[in-house]
Parts: C-alpha cells; sequence; structure tokens
C-alpha cells in the first residue's frame, strides 16, 4: 500500500496515532507542527522500516 506523508488522518481506534492530536471530528491531526508518512496496520505487524505509533497507523523510519 502507498504511504505520502500526512499532517491529517482519519482516526482508526480510539486513541490518535503518536504525535497527533484528536481534533474530536474523526480526524487526528500534527497540528501543521510535522508531516510523518502513516500507513494504516490493517491488524498485521509494521514491515521492515516502519515503526508502530498506535492508533492503527505506522510511520515510517
Amino acid at each position: 500500500m502507498p504511504a505520502s506523508a500526512q499532517r491529517e488522518v482519519p482516526k482508526i481506534g480510539s486513541i490518535c496515532p503518536l504525535g497527533y492530536v484528536d481534533l474530536f471530528n474523526g480526524r487526528c491531526s500534527t497540528l501543521g507542527l510535522m508531516t510523518y508518512t502513516l500507513r494504516p496496520t490493517d491488524g498485521e505487524a509494521c514491515p521492515d522500516g516502519w515503526m508502530n505509533v498506535g492508533g492503527g497507523y505506522c510511520r515510517q523510519r
């Protein structure tokens, strides 16, 4: 699955990924401070070169 740098992502679970804040509208945002490359975990382990940041997402290292 391709991934791109994202400042805002959909909220998948009950928490946002590390580095993101809950916007209380079903979205999580870095508030423009950082841009991370995220991809959903889809219930699987993160692939090599990615780390689990919670909230159902992996972040590229």
